[in-house]
């Protein structure tokens, strides 16, 4: 395990670099399309609605290797990591605009119509009314979101990428010693998401005082 620590980690970055990409791009597609979905006209949220169920529906494995082996027959060659990428950023987006559409679908419609009727433009209503309420509701649920994405990264490695779990299971098949190294993964996942978990107590925290204020 020691010596093994090396190649793991390069692994272990790998495992962050996917999850940070997935997590970024799902949170700034989730906010647009579901706020969207939450306020824009009927025309709008169909496809919106449409696209959130059919990710959702979808079984991960399934829509990694449809992404990674239906966009070469179409002509788009992306390379493992991006393609694993991609197919994980459109499953968890379909979560984020869920989390999105109940957190700002909760604040009391009273709330917009009264920022309308001070002058606020749609924007501002969005910024300085809905947002501020919505946030509260909205971070127990991603970050949910943001652990299961950390998770569903270990599934990259079924493409071929060299992630923490592919790291562990080419260590494995040198030292034909799997409950060691399986453990270590474990750990280092669950220190990941425990760490999460703390850093998202405290954002409630302190948005709850910034709201109550």
């Amino acid at each position: 395990m020691i010596y093994a620590l090396p190649f793991l980690g390069e692994g272990f970055l790998v495992t962050l670099a996917v999850s940070g990409l997935v997590v970024a791009g799902s949170l700034g597609l989730g906010l647009v399309l579901g706020t969207a979905l939450a306020f824009g006209p009927r025309w709008l949220g169909l496809p919106i609605r449409a696209f959130a169920d059919t990710a959702r529906a979808i079984p991960l494995i399934v829509l990694i290797f449809t992404v990674y082996y239906g966009l070469p027959a179409l002509g788009a060659n992306l390379p493992p990591f991006w393609a694993a990428v991609a197919a994980l950023t459109l499953f968890k987006t379909g979560h984020v605009i869920e989390i999105v559409r109940g957190a700002v679908g909760s604040i009391a419609p009273g709330q917009m119509e009264a920022a309308k009727a001070i002058g606020l433009t749609f924007v501002a209503r969005l910024r300085y009314v809905i947002f501020p309420q919505a946030v509260r509701r909205f971070l127990p649920p991603w970050i949910n979101s943001v652990t299961d994405s950390v998770k569903g990264s270990a599934l990259v490695s079924l493409v071929g990428v060299v992630d923490l779990m592919l790291a562990i299971q080419q260590v494995i098949g040198r030292t034909y010693q799997p409950m060691p190294l399986y453990l270590l993964g474990a750990a280092i996942y669950i220190a990941v998401n425990a760490t999460l978990s703390v850093a998202s107590r405290r954002l409630e925290a302190r948005f709850a005082r910034v709201v109550a204020a």
